[in-house]
């Protein structure tokens, strides 16, 4: 079992048999926000396409390119559930 030095979460062992894994089977989940950024407005009247958008590293760029402004559309594989909830955040 690995331990969080930095935030005293412990992670049990996790596996997926599918790739790629489905971010909302992970415990604990993955942080991807800050709620305290204030964002600069730099992309107004921009659009992004962001592949693999629904988690992780994707999910990330797409909530910080929203907070920005910018319109965001993510494209992904069969990760519908996670998704959906990004779809949620950045609305």
């Amino acid at each position: 079992m690995l331990i969080c030095k930095d935030y005293k979460i412990e992670f049990p062992p996790q596996h997926q048999d599918t790739q790629p894994g489905m971010e909302y089977l992970m415990i604990p989940r993955p942080i991807f926000n800050n709620p305290y950024y204030r964002a600069s407005g730099k992309l107004y009247n921009k659009v992004v396409i962001i592949t693999r958008g629904d988690s992780r590293i994707g999910r990330d760029v797409a909530v910080s390119f929203a907070e920005k402004g910018a319109t965001v559309v993510i494209a992904y594989y069969n990760e519908h559930k996670d998704a959906e909830e990004t779809k949620k955040f950045i609305e």
